[in-house]
């Protein structure tokens, strides 16, 4: 059981990244997706998150208008679109996982998530 987290690398600002999270061993289905970035030195902070129903809940208003999340059930995977880009978008992104029998549910709180991620480099130069 576990979720591959892919797709970052370093962009120029104003470039964009598409991340993947990938699972294996459940079924997302039955689970709320959420991406998650963290800073060295600074707390994980909630950034988005899609709902059993594909409903979007953002955490970081910075991002509003710039990132969106899907999911592709078939595929068992989430991804972050992410255009735009700017220097302070430069972290770990983790994608994480939460069973929830509610399909609008969202969460940007990380505690309650069952599986994570190992985390992908997102690094946006100036």
């Amino acid at each position: 059981v576990q979720l591959q987290a892919s797709g970052g690398g370093l962009v120029r600002q104003g470039g964009s990244l598409k991340l993947s999270c990938t699972a294996s061993g459940f079924n997302l289905d039955n689970y709320l997706v959420g991406w998650f970035r963290q800073v060295p030195g600074m707390e994980r902070e909630g950034v988005i998150c899609t709902s059993r129903d594909a409903g979007t809940s953002y955490y970081t208003d910075s991002v509003k208008g710039r990132f969106t999340i899907s999911r592709d059930n078939a595929k068992n995977t989430v991804y972050l679109q992410m255009t735009d880009l700017k220097p302070e978008d430069t972290a770990v992104y983790y994608c994480a996982a939460e069973k929830t029998i509610f399909s609008y549910y969202c969460s940007g709180y990380g505690t309650n998530y069952d599986y994570w991620g190992q985390g992908t480099q997102v690094t946006v130069s100036s």
